[in-house]
């Protein structure tokens, strides 16, 4: 990144400016964006423009950003059909200033590619089909599909630095449509790679009429930001292709798989990889598969969506311009991508019988009934745990009385369902739980925990009081916090005589007593539970009883492991220590040794094959801000980490190697471990040349 060529860059803005000026002629569909020409401002807000520290550019200096230009920003300006129906699309692209690029990387740095695709709107069925398509022949099966696609024999004319019209290869054909919505979708790659590390990506679309009338019929069935609340962000087919919309373009009815015979249609295709292993056909012993690009098999039979896949509201945001298309338009195609073992010819598995159009969906199929668990959309995607039948359960511990070293804590908390009425057969509860673990503090890792089960508990005035039977050790120190598992089992009505079973449970509350301290001091937070259930939805772990990462870390500490549920032959047990344990879980089919932790009855969970969906360097996706630097606050603790490269690992170590997993890490943090201590913050520490949002940097 240091060895940029600084002494070309004036001979750059330089050449920019003149090229700008020179008053180049071409198609005049619309006015340029961005500047004509470049003044010293212009240059100095190049070099002063701000990133944070997640990205590349926020550690370049400003002569490094004035001559790598950072950014891409493609907008298409116009699009028209003249008389041979060889749409023309003209385009600008301009760096993060708003400074236009040179497409061929001469003038400035970084060749841009694009790639066009044009597709007519069905506003009625809403789906596109596309004009630019391509034969694929199956070497499998010899059969042929036409796959929606980019078009190909196009030309370019460069007007002027930063803005360019491409005109299709592709001839629409005699007839077409006009006064169908028409979009035309550009995937654009601008190559840095050889100075920044990196490629900038723009994929905008647009949407017009041939005929000039105002557009009534629009797609806008999924936000792409919403998809990148998980997937961070959103990057397909070598990282260039980023917008739903477009994906929807070649995504169509159109285009299938000639290798395996399923379609590659967007509403078929995304349910089924996010339903991936619950899919009946799966299940059945049918993998699904999608064979792409030069034969590359993707498999997505081991898909494990992170939530429950009923929250059809979490993917169709009530936000976009079609949100509502899940629950009031049903079909087919839509239903069976999910309960893929129906046939619709003869009626088995679907309890309307056979179906042979779409026309009659709705009849059953309304967008809501008078019930939870009808056949309507809504009702039959009803999840029980979210059911409005369910009483809601809720806990706050209101005071601890005998917290002190060798004393047996009192516990005063109030146990009360939504409407605000106590829960007074508590003996009736499935679990009621109190926690206790400490020392703790802003510095310290808990190291020892005990329990408590409350359900005898007194209550008097609305308030119950527990006793622990269990002392705090005599040698405690600090402060120590409190918590509790409380779950209720009940019935609701599901429409069936028998009712289905539900298991509800509260929040885990949070107290803090000061056991030596003289004043409570509570534990550090490092992640958010906010942010966990943004693709979680409800984090909710050990049959529905834990929900709050405060207490997790109670139990998944540095001194625990999962040796008491560990079968005696796959011996040495695996740490469960927080930090250890999530890094390793989120890396999965990254990690280099298996990540197997035995719970409870003995169950083997083996997380190799996780595949997280967002980038692994965005550390702020789980962590709140500045908790994840280093060095590691005073008084964390090192973790046994007995099935890895060497045990135990110094707190900072241990996260790093969760993630970074391979011997040539292992090694590096172990000669640079003292057994007094760890140099990691020596050159990983803030501001520090490999500082650890540097190396992070995207």
């Amino acid at each position: 990144m240091h060895m940029m060529k600084r002494g070309i860059t004036l001979l750059v803005v330089l050449g920019l400016a003149s090229l700008a000026t020179a008053g180049l002629t071409g198609h005049q569909l619309g006015t340029p964006a961005g500047a004509n020409t470049q003044s010293s401002t212009d240059i100095e807000m190049v070099s002063a423009h701000g990133y944070t520290k997640n990205q590349v550019e926020y550690y370049l200096t400003d002569d490094e950003k004035t001559y790598a230009r950072p950014g891409l920003t493609v907008e298409i300006v116009n699009a028209e059909i003249p008389a041979d129906r060889r749409p023309v699309v003209e385009v600008t692209f301009v760096d993060d200033m708003g400074l236009p690029l040179d497409r061929e990387g001469r003038l400035t740095p970084g060749t841009i590619s694009m790639s066009f695709v044009i597709a007519w709107y069905d506003g009625g069925l809403s789906q596109y089909t596309a004009y630019t398509t391509r034969p694929q022949t199956s070497p499998i099966t010899g059969e042929t599909a036409v796959q929606a696609s980019t078009d190909s024999g196009g030309s370019w004319d460069d007007v002027e630095i930063g803005r360019s019209f491409y005109t299709f290869g592709t001839q629409l054909p005699a007839g077409y449509d006009m006064s169908k919505t028409h979009t035309v979708y550009v995937y654009a790659t601008r190559n840095t790679a050889d100075i920044l590390d990196k490629n900038y990506y723009s994929d905008p679309t647009h949407d017009f009429r041939p005929d000039g009338g105002a557009i009534t019929d629009r797609w806008g069935l999924i936000l792409t930001e919403t998809c990148n609340a998980c997937h961070d962000p959103l990057a397909l087919h070598g990282g260039s292709r980023r917008a739903v919309q477009g994906c929807a373009m070649c995504h169509n009815p159109q285009s299938w798989d000639p290798d395996t015979g399923n379609t590659v249609d967007l509403k078929v295709m995304i349910h089924k990889i996010h339903f991936g292993a619950s899919l009946p056909s799966v299940q059945a012993g049918t993998p699904y598969q999608i064979i792409g690009y030069r034969q590359s098999v993707h498999d997505y039979s081991d898909v494990v969506f992170p939530q429950d896949v009923r929250n059809c509201w979490n993917c169709h945001s009530p936000d976009a311009e079609q949100g509502s298309n899940w629950f009031t338009n049903p079909t087919r195609a839509v239903c069976a991508s999910c309960h893929d073992d129906i046939n619709w010819e003869t009626g088995e598995n679907h309890p309307g019988g056979a179906a042979t159009s779409d026309n009659f969906c709705a009849n059953c199929h309304q967008p809501e009934g008078s019930r939870e668990f009808d056949a309507s959309v809504k009702g039959a995607h009803t999840i029980p745990n979210k059911s409005t039948q369910l009483q809601g359960i809720n806990m706050e511990i209101v005071d601890v009385t005998g917290a002190e070293p060798g004393g047996m804590p009192t516990v005063s908390f109030t146990l009360t369902n939504d409407d605000g009425s106590v829960v007074e057969d508590i003996a009736g509860l499935r679990t009621l739980t109190l926690r206790a673990a400490g020392p703790i503090g802003e510095t310290i890792d808990h190291t020892v925990d005990i329990s408590e089960d409350a359900r005898d508990a007194t209550l008097s005035d609305g308030v119950f009081t527990d006793t622990f039977s269990a002392p705090i050790p005599g040698d405690a120190t600090g402060s120590w916090g409190f918590s509790a598992d409380v779950r209720r089992d009940t019935t609701i009505d599901d429409g069936t005589a028998a009712g289905t079973g539900v298991t509800e449970g509260a929040f885990n509350p949070i107290f803090y007593a000061a056991v030596t301290d003289d004043e409570p001091m509570p534990r550090r937070e490092v992640v958010s539970i906010d942010k966990c259930n943004v693709c979680h939805d409800t984090l909710s772990l050990h049959g529905g009883q834990r929900f709050n990462t405060t207490e997790c870390v109670m139990c998944h500490r540095p001194n625990n492991d999962d040796s008491g549920r560990r079968p005696e032959g796959e011996n040495p047990p695996e740490s469960v220590d927080m930090r250890w344990m999530i890094h390793r879980i989120h890396t999965g089919e990254g990690l280099v040794n298996d990540f197997t932790v035995y719970g409870y009855g003995g169950t083997a969970h083996n997380y190799n094959e996780v595949v997280y969906p967002g980038d692994l360097r965005n550390c702020v996706s789980c962590h709140e801000s500045g908790t994840y630097s280093v060095p590691l606050p005073a008084g964390t603790q090192s973790v046994q980490t007995l099935r890895d490269w060497y045990a135990p690992m110094l707190p900072a170590a241990a996260s790093c190697l969760a993630c970074h997993s391979s011997i040539d890490a292992a090694a590096h943090a172990w000669t640079n471990t003292a057994p007094f201590g760890e140099s990691c913050a020596s050159c990983h520490g803030d501001n520090r040349a490999f500082s650890v949002d540097q190396v992070h940097a995207r």
